[in-house]
C-alpha cells in the first residue's frame, strides 16, 4: 500500500500523508481500520520511525485518525468527510486563481495544459508502480 521514493524532493512525510489521503479516499483503508503501527511500517519501508510518528502526528493532527494507548492508531468514521471538505476547499481557491489569472490576460488553454499536463504525469506515476 505505501511506498516511499527517497529520490523525491518531496519529503518522505509528505509522501506518507498523501498515501495515506489516497487510501482513505479510496476505501484501502477503511473507518475505524487499524493503522500500520511505527514499527512495523518504518520496518517495511525502511524509513526512521521519527519521519513515520511526524507523518501520523500530522494526520491525527488533522482529524483523520486517533490513538487508542495500547491499541495503536484507527482511521475517524468521518475521515473521508474531512479530505472531500479540504478538497472542495482547495477547489474554489483554485477557481479564485483562475479568475486571478484570465484577469491577468492568461489564455484558458495555457491553464487547461497545467491542468492536463499534471493529471498526465499523476496517471504515468500510477501505472509506473
Amino acid at each position: 500500500m505505501f511506498t516511499i521514493d527517497k529520490l523525491s524532493r518531496t519529503p518522505i512525510y509528505e509522501q506518507l500523508i498523501a498515501q495515506f489521503e489516497y487510501g482513505i479516499l479510496s476505501g484501502e483503508i477503511a473507518p475505524d481500520g487499524k493503522l500500520p503501527s511505527v514499527r512495523e511500517l518504518s520496518q517495511k519501508l525502511t524509513i526512521n520511525p521519527n519521519t513515520l510518528q511526524r507523518a501520523y502526528a500530522e494526520i491525527e493532527r488533522r482529524g483523520l485518525c486517533y490513538s487508542v494507548p495500547g491499541s495503536g492508531r484507527f482511521l475517524t468514521k468521518d475521515a473521508i468527510l474531512h479530505l472531500r471538505s479540504e478538497a472542495e476547499m482547495k477547489i474554489n481557491e483554485f477557481a479564485e486563481l483562475a479568475e486571478k489569472l484570465r484577469e491577468c490576460g492568461v489564455p484558458k488553454t495555457a491553464l487547461l495544459n497545467v491542468v492536463t499536463s499534471v493529471y498526465a504525469s499523476h496517471e504515468r506515476k500510477e501505472t509506473e508502480q
